[in-house]
Protein backbone atom coordinates (compact mmCIF):
# COMPACT_ATOMS: atom_id res chain seq x y z
CA UNK A 1 0.00 0.00 0.00
CA UNK A 2 1.07 3.08 -0.94
CA UNK A 3 2.30 5.79 2.04
CA UNK A 4 1.98 9.43 3.33
CA UNK A 5 4.81 10.45 5.73
CA UNK A 6 3.74 14.29 7.24
CA UNK A 7 6.57 15.93 9.47
CA UNK A 8 5.78 18.86 11.57
CA UNK A 9 7.07 20.48 14.44
CA UNK A 10 8.18 24.16 16.13
CA UNK A 11 9.52 26.31 13.51
CA UNK A 12 13.23 26.40 13.49
CA UNK A 13 13.79 22.79 14.67
CA UNK A 14 14.39 21.39 11.27
CA UNK A 15 11.80 19.47 9.77
CA UNK A 16 12.51 19.49 5.95
CA UNK A 17 15.70 18.33 6.78
CA UNK A 18 14.71 15.61 8.50
CA UNK A 19 11.85 15.13 5.98
CA UNK A 20 14.93 15.38 3.10
CA UNK A 21 16.50 12.20 5.05
CA UNK A 22 13.65 10.15 4.91
CA UNK A 23 12.95 10.90 0.89
CA UNK A 24 16.47 10.08 0.38
CA UNK A 25 16.24 6.49 1.70
CA UNK A 26 13.42 6.04 0.68
CA UNK A 27 14.57 6.77 -3.13
CA UNK A 28 17.49 4.75 -1.96
CA UNK A 29 15.56 1.85 -1.42
CA UNK A 30 14.15 1.36 -4.88
CA UNK A 31 10.55 3.31 -4.08
CA UNK A 32 9.19 5.95 -6.40
CA UNK A 33 9.27 9.03 -3.79
CA UNK A 34 7.84 12.20 -3.29
CA UNK A 35 8.76 14.58 -1.03
CA UNK A 36 6.47 17.68 -0.97
CA UNK A 37 6.64 21.10 0.93
CA UNK A 38 3.19 22.71 1.83
CA UNK A 39 5.02 25.07 4.19
CA UNK A 40 4.99 28.64 2.45
CA UNK A 41 7.87 29.44 2.83
CA UNK A 42 9.23 26.49 1.02
CA UNK A 43 12.83 25.40 1.21
CA UNK A 44 13.53 22.10 -0.50
CA UNK A 45 14.81 23.93 -3.37
CA UNK A 46 17.57 25.25 -1.20
CA UNK A 47 18.17 22.00 0.79
CA UNK A 48 18.70 20.14 -2.77
CA UNK A 49 20.39 23.69 -4.74
CA UNK A 50 17.70 23.48 -7.52
CA UNK A 51 14.48 26.16 -8.20
CA UNK A 52 11.54 24.22 -8.55
CA UNK A 53 8.99 24.95 -10.74
CA UNK A 54 5.26 24.32 -10.75
CA UNK A 55 5.18 20.92 -11.30
CA UNK A 56 6.99 18.12 -9.35
CA UNK A 57 10.89 18.44 -10.60
CA UNK A 58 13.49 15.17 -10.98
CA UNK A 59 16.35 15.52 -8.29
CA UNK A 60 17.29 12.05 -8.65
CA UNK A 61 16.29 8.46 -9.48
CA UNK A 62 12.99 7.90 -7.76
CA UNK A 63 13.29 10.91 -5.69
CA UNK A 64 10.82 13.86 -7.06
CA UNK A 65 10.41 17.33 -4.90
CA UNK A 66 7.39 19.56 -5.36
CA UNK A 67 7.04 22.98 -3.44
CA UNK A 68 3.09 23.51 -4.10
CA UNK A 69 2.09 26.50 -5.05
CA UNK A 70 -1.60 26.58 -4.20
CA UNK A 71 -3.14 29.86 -6.33
CA UNK A 72 -1.53 28.03 -9.16
CA UNK A 73 -3.18 24.81 -7.68
CA UNK A 74 -6.66 26.46 -7.20
CA UNK A 75 -6.21 28.57 -10.57
CA UNK A 76 -6.03 24.71 -12.55
CA UNK A 77 -7.65 22.11 -10.21
CA UNK A 78 -10.90 23.95 -9.44
CA UNK A 79 -11.13 27.50 -11.59
CA UNK A 80 -14.83 27.26 -11.83
CA UNK A 81 -15.41 27.23 -7.84
CA UNK A 82 -12.51 29.90 -8.00
CA UNK A 83 -14.50 32.27 -10.27
CA UNK A 84 -17.41 31.86 -7.90
CA UNK A 85 -15.82 32.74 -5.04
CA UNK A 86 -13.87 35.46 -6.56
CA UNK A 87 -16.98 36.85 -7.77
CA UNK A 88 -18.55 36.80 -4.37
CA UNK A 89 -15.72 39.14 -3.05
CA UNK A 90 -15.35 41.37 -5.55
CA UNK A 91 -15.52 45.45 -4.88
CA UNK A 92 -18.59 47.10 -6.86
CA UNK A 93 -16.58 50.03 -7.34
CA UNK A 94 -13.14 49.05 -8.46
CA UNK A 95 -13.81 45.31 -9.57
CA UNK A 96 -10.83 44.06 -7.61
CA UNK A 97 -10.68 40.75 -5.49
CA UNK A 98 -10.18 41.81 -1.66
CA UNK A 99 -9.95 38.42 0.12
CA UNK A 100 -10.41 34.67 0.08
CA UNK A 101 -11.73 32.25 2.63
CA UNK A 102 -8.78 32.08 5.55
CA UNK A 103 -7.16 28.68 5.39
CA UNK A 104 -8.44 28.34 1.95
CA UNK A 105 -5.16 28.15 0.07
CA UNK A 106 -3.63 25.76 2.69
CA UNK A 107 -6.49 23.17 2.12
CA UNK A 108 -5.88 23.04 -1.63
CA UNK A 109 -2.39 22.28 -1.17
CA UNK A 110 -3.87 19.33 0.87
CA UNK A 111 -6.20 18.28 -1.70
CA UNK A 112 -3.45 18.54 -4.72
CA UNK A 113 -1.64 16.13 -2.24
CA UNK A 114 -4.43 13.37 -2.13
CA UNK A 115 -5.04 14.10 -5.80
CA UNK A 116 -1.63 13.14 -6.56
CA UNK A 117 -1.46 9.75 -3.81
CA UNK A 118 -5.09 8.44 -5.53
CA UNK A 119 -2.78 8.69 -9.19
CA UNK A 120 -0.64 5.88 -7.90
CA UNK A 121 2.24 7.57 -9.54
CA UNK A 122 4.22 7.80 -5.92
CA UNK A 123 5.11 4.78 -3.42
CA UNK A 124 5.63 7.33 -0.71
CA UNK A 125 5.07 10.83 -0.36
CA UNK A 126 7.04 12.42 2.32
CA UNK A 127 5.42 15.93 3.36
CA UNK A 128 7.11 19.03 5.10
CA UNK A 129 4.74 21.12 6.43
CA UNK A 130 4.69 24.51 7.89
CA UNK A 131 5.02 25.19 11.91
CA UNK A 132 3.47 23.64 14.52
CA UNK A 133 0.17 25.87 14.55
CA UNK A 134 -0.57 26.46 11.07
CA UNK A 135 -0.14 22.41 10.47
CA UNK A 136 -3.03 21.78 12.79
CA UNK A 137 -5.27 24.83 11.75
CA UNK A 138 -4.46 23.02 8.00
CA UNK A 139 -5.01 19.51 8.75
CA UNK A 140 -8.03 20.34 11.04
CA UNK A 141 -9.45 22.54 8.09
CA UNK A 142 -10.81 20.14 5.51
CA UNK A 143 -12.84 18.53 8.40
CA UNK A 144 -14.24 21.95 9.96
CA UNK A 145 -15.09 23.04 6.17
CA UNK A 146 -17.10 19.82 5.66
CA UNK A 147 -19.10 20.28 9.03
CA UNK A 148 -20.54 23.66 7.80
CA UNK A 149 -21.16 22.59 4.57
CA UNK A 150 -23.01 19.53 5.06
CA UNK A 151 -25.29 21.60 7.41
CA UNK A 152 -25.06 24.03 4.48
CA UNK A 153 -25.80 22.01 1.61
CA UNK A 154 -29.75 21.03 2.85
CA UNK A 155 -30.82 24.73 1.65
CA UNK A 156 -27.75 25.53 -0.46
CA UNK A 157 -29.84 24.11 -3.95
CA UNK A 158 -33.14 25.75 -2.57
CA UNK A 159 -31.80 29.19 -2.05
CA UNK A 160 -29.95 29.16 -4.95
CA UNK A 161 -32.60 27.82 -7.03
CA UNK A 162 -34.89 30.90 -5.34
CA UNK A 163 -33.04 33.43 -4.76
CA UNK A 164 -30.45 33.77 -8.06
CA UNK A 165 -32.56 35.35 -10.38
CA UNK A 166 -32.75 38.82 -7.68
CA UNK A 167 -29.99 38.25 -5.66
CA UNK A 168 -27.72 40.10 -8.30
CA UNK A 169 -30.14 43.37 -8.80
CA UNK A 170 -31.07 43.28 -4.79
CA UNK A 171 -27.85 42.49 -3.48
CA UNK A 172 -24.55 42.84 -5.87
CA UNK A 173 -23.75 39.81 -5.62
CA UNK A 174 -24.32 36.49 -7.75
CA UNK A 175 -25.41 33.48 -6.10
CA UNK A 176 -22.95 30.36 -7.98
CA UNK A 177 -24.78 29.12 -11.42
CA UNK A 178 -24.76 25.07 -11.87
CA UNK A 179 -21.48 24.60 -13.25
CA UNK A 180 -20.07 26.73 -9.69
CA UNK A 181 -22.64 24.17 -7.73
CA UNK A 182 -21.26 21.23 -9.15
CA UNK A 183 -18.56 22.09 -8.19
CA UNK A 184 -18.82 23.09 -4.46
CA UNK A 185 -20.52 19.69 -3.96
CA UNK A 186 -17.53 17.94 -6.09
CA UNK A 187 -15.54 19.93 -3.31
CA UNK A 188 -17.34 18.22 -0.38
CA UNK A 189 -16.90 14.97 -1.56
CA UNK A 190 -13.08 15.70 -2.01
CA UNK A 191 -13.09 17.20 1.34
CA UNK A 192 -14.81 14.02 3.08
CA UNK A 193 -12.64 11.71 1.04
CA UNK A 194 -9.57 13.88 2.34
CA UNK A 195 -10.16 13.56 5.81
CA UNK A 196 -10.72 9.46 5.72
CA UNK A 197 -7.36 9.74 3.43
CA UNK A 198 -5.84 11.73 6.56
CA UNK A 199 -7.18 9.62 8.82
CA UNK A 200 -6.21 6.31 7.57
CA UNK A 201 -3.95 4.56 10.03
CA UNK A 202 -2.73 1.86 7.04
CA UNK A 203 -1.94 5.03 4.91
CA UNK A 204 -0.70 8.25 6.79
CA UNK A 205 1.38 8.86 9.35
CA UNK A 206 2.05 11.95 11.47
CA UNK A 207 5.89 12.75 12.58
CA UNK A 208 7.24 14.89 15.24
CA UNK A 209 10.59 16.90 14.97
CA UNK A 210 11.44 18.92 18.00
CA UNK A 211 14.94 19.97 20.05
CA UNK A 212 15.86 19.63 23.40
CA UNK A 213 14.69 22.91 24.53
CA UNK A 214 12.15 23.52 27.33
CA UNK A 215 9.74 25.46 24.88
CA UNK A 216 9.80 23.30 22.37
CA UNK A 217 9.27 20.66 24.18
CA UNK A 218 6.02 22.06 25.56
CA UNK A 219 5.08 22.86 22.20
CA UNK A 220 5.80 19.29 21.55
CA UNK A 221 3.74 17.83 23.89
CA UNK A 222 0.55 20.69 23.18
CA UNK A 223 1.24 19.47 19.10
CA UNK A 224 1.06 15.69 19.95
CA UNK A 225 -2.53 16.21 22.30
CA UNK A 226 -4.19 18.12 19.78
CA UNK A 227 -2.94 15.71 16.98
CA UNK A 228 -4.82 12.91 18.67
CA UNK A 229 -7.49 15.21 19.88
CA UNK A 230 -8.24 15.72 15.63
CA UNK A 231 -7.95 12.00 15.52
CA UNK A 232 -4.22 12.24 13.32
CA UNK A 233 -1.61 8.98 14.11
CA UNK A 234 1.04 10.15 15.35
CA UNK A 235 3.53 7.29 15.06
CA UNK A 236 7.34 9.27 15.56
CA UNK A 237 9.26 11.87 17.38
CA UNK A 238 12.73 13.09 16.12
CA UNK A 239 14.89 14.90 18.85
CA UNK A 240 16.54 16.78 16.59
CA UNK A 241 20.50 18.90 16.95
CA UNK A 242 21.19 16.65 20.67
CA UNK A 243 25.33 18.14 21.10
CA UNK A 244 27.68 15.07 21.18
CA UNK A 245 28.94 14.12 25.00
CA UNK A 246 32.91 14.36 23.42
CA UNK A 247 33.12 17.72 22.80
CA UNK A 248 35.71 18.15 25.19
CA UNK A 249 34.85 22.09 25.53
CA UNK A 250 33.61 23.29 29.36
CA UNK A 251 31.42 26.14 27.88
CA UNK A 252 29.28 23.29 26.62
CA UNK A 253 29.07 20.91 29.66
CA UNK A 254 26.44 22.90 31.26
CA UNK A 255 23.88 22.41 27.56
CA UNK A 256 24.76 19.38 27.43
CA UNK A 257 23.67 18.72 30.88
CA UNK A 258 20.32 20.35 30.56
CA UNK A 259 20.04 18.72 26.87
CA UNK A 260 20.15 15.25 28.47
CA UNK A 261 17.49 16.18 31.34
CA UNK A 262 15.00 16.81 28.10
CA UNK A 263 15.43 14.24 26.11
CA UNK A 264 14.72 12.26 29.31
CA UNK A 265 11.79 14.31 29.80
CA UNK A 266 10.82 13.58 25.90
CA UNK A 267 11.12 9.96 25.94
CA UNK A 268 8.90 9.54 29.33
CA UNK A 269 6.12 12.21 27.77
CA UNK A 270 6.04 9.79 24.46
CA UNK A 271 7.24 6.79 25.84
CA UNK A 272 4.82 5.06 23.65
CA UNK A 273 6.00 6.26 20.32
CA UNK A 274 9.17 5.68 18.20
CA UNK A 275 12.11 8.04 19.21
CA UNK A 276 14.77 8.77 16.65
CA UNK A 277 17.73 11.02 18.58
CA UNK A 278 19.66 12.83 15.96
CA UNK A 279 23.12 15.00 16.66
CA UNK A 280 24.08 18.14 15.98
CA UNK A 281 26.55 18.36 12.75
CA UNK A 282 29.14 20.90 12.64
CA UNK A 283 27.86 22.18 9.01
CA UNK A 284 24.42 23.34 7.80
CA UNK A 285 22.88 20.37 6.37
CA UNK A 286 22.05 21.62 2.40
CA UNK A 287 22.85 19.61 -0.53
CA UNK A 288 22.40 15.65 -0.76
CA UNK A 289 25.73 14.49 0.63
CA UNK A 290 25.03 16.50 3.92
CA UNK A 291 21.79 15.32 4.30
CA UNK A 292 22.49 11.77 3.91
CA UNK A 293 24.29 11.95 6.94
CA UNK A 294 21.04 11.53 9.06
CA UNK A 295 20.21 9.07 6.79
CA UNK A 296 23.28 7.02 7.74
CA UNK A 297 23.65 8.09 11.43
CA UNK A 298 19.69 7.68 12.45
CA UNK A 299 17.42 6.13 9.69
CA UNK A 300 19.54 2.75 9.05
CA UNK A 301 16.58 0.33 9.75
CA UNK A 302 13.97 0.36 7.47
CA UNK A 303 11.43 0.60 10.21
CA UNK A 304 11.22 4.46 9.82
CA UNK A 305 8.80 3.63 7.19
CA UNK A 306 6.56 0.50 9.15
CA UNK A 307 3.03 1.37 9.65
CA UNK A 308 2.68 2.10 13.08
CA UNK A 309 -1.01 2.66 15.05
CA UNK A 310 -0.43 4.12 18.36
CA UNK A 311 -3.81 5.51 19.19
CA UNK A 312 -7.01 4.20 18.07
CA UNK A 313 -9.47 6.32 16.08
CA UNK A 314 -12.58 7.66 18.09
CA UNK A 315 -15.12 4.89 18.68
CA UNK A 316 -18.75 4.67 19.75
CA UNK A 317 -19.68 1.20 21.43
CA UNK A 318 -22.91 0.03 22.36
CA UNK A 319 -23.32 -0.83 26.07
CA UNK A 320 -25.77 -2.30 28.58
CA UNK A 321 -27.14 1.13 29.55
CA UNK A 322 -27.06 2.82 26.06
CA UNK A 323 -23.74 4.17 24.06
CA UNK A 324 -20.00 5.41 25.04
CA UNK A 325 -18.29 7.57 22.67
CA UNK A 326 -13.96 6.53 23.50
CA UNK A 327 -11.34 9.21 22.17
CA UNK A 328 -7.89 9.28 22.54
CA UNK A 329 -6.29 12.21 23.87
CA UNK A 330 -2.70 11.77 25.66
CA UNK A 331 -0.79 13.93 26.98
CA UNK A 332 -4.15 16.19 28.37
CA UNK A 333 -5.32 17.23 31.61
CA UNK A 334 -8.97 16.61 32.48
CA UNK A 335 -9.08 20.37 33.38
CA UNK A 336 -7.89 21.27 29.70
CA UNK A 337 -11.40 19.31 28.16
CA UNK A 338 -14.69 21.23 27.47
CA UNK A 339 -17.31 19.18 26.47
CA UNK A 340 -20.83 19.75 25.62
CA UNK A 341 -23.24 18.28 23.64
CA UNK A 342 -25.09 19.90 20.15
CA UNK A 343 -28.31 19.47 18.81
CA UNK A 344 -26.30 17.11 16.12
CA UNK A 345 -22.85 16.81 17.23
CA UNK A 346 -20.59 16.27 20.72
CA UNK A 347 -18.44 19.26 21.09
CA UNK A 348 -14.55 19.15 22.59
CA UNK A 349 -12.86 22.53 23.41
CA UNK A 350 -9.04 22.23 24.42
CA UNK A 351 -7.92 25.41 24.69
CA UNK A 352 -7.97 27.45 21.29
CA UNK A 353 -8.57 24.32 19.68
CA UNK A 354 -12.51 22.72 19.35
CA UNK A 355 -13.70 19.85 17.50
CA UNK A 356 -17.49 19.02 16.61
CA UNK A 357 -18.00 15.29 16.27
CA UNK A 358 -20.94 14.52 14.25
CA UNK A 359 -23.55 12.05 16.31
CA UNK A 360 -24.75 8.54 14.41
CA UNK A 361 -28.54 9.04 13.76
CA UNK A 362 -29.24 6.72 16.17
CA UNK A 363 -27.99 8.84 19.20
CA UNK A 364 -30.10 11.72 17.99
CA UNK A 365 -32.50 10.82 20.38
CA UNK A 366 -29.76 10.39 22.91
CA UNK A 367 -28.03 12.43 25.39
CA UNK A 368 -24.96 12.83 27.72
CA UNK A 369 -25.09 10.89 31.07
CA UNK A 370 -22.00 11.33 32.23
CA UNK A 371 -17.91 11.45 31.08
CA UNK A 372 -14.75 10.28 32.38
CA UNK A 373 -11.35 10.76 31.57
CA UNK A 374 -8.24 8.48 32.24
CA UNK A 375 -5.41 7.45 31.11
CA UNK A 376 -5.75 9.93 27.84
CA UNK A 377 -8.37 8.64 27.39
CA UNK A 378 -12.35 9.94 27.25
CA UNK A 379 -15.26 8.37 27.20
CA UNK A 380 -18.51 10.16 26.95
CA UNK A 381 -22.00 8.01 28.17
CA UNK A 382 -24.85 8.41 26.33
CA UNK A 383 -28.11 7.58 27.79
CA UNK A 384 -31.95 7.48 25.83
CA UNK A 385 -33.52 10.96 26.70
CA UNK A 386 -36.64 9.90 28.35
CA UNK A 387 -34.59 7.73 30.54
Amino acid sequence: MNRIYIFTGKGGVGKSSVAAAHALKSAEEGKKTLLVSTDMAHNLGDIFGIKPGKEAVRVRADLDIYEIDPEYVMENDFHEYMDYVKKLLQMADDGEVVGMIPGMEELFSLMKIAEIYRSGEYERMIVDCAPTGETLSLLKFPELLAWYMEKLFPIGKVSVRLLAPFSKKLFSVEMPNKEAMNEIERMFLKLIELQELLKDREITSVRIVTTPEKMVIEETKRNYMYMNLYNFNVDGLYINRILPKDIGNEFFDSWIQLQRKYIAELKESFAALPVYEIPWYEEELKGEENIRRIVTDVLKTAEVFDSKVITQRENFEQTEEGYKLEINIPGAKKSDIDLYQGTTDIVIKMGNFKRNIPLPNILRTYSVSGAKFENGVLQVSFVKEDE
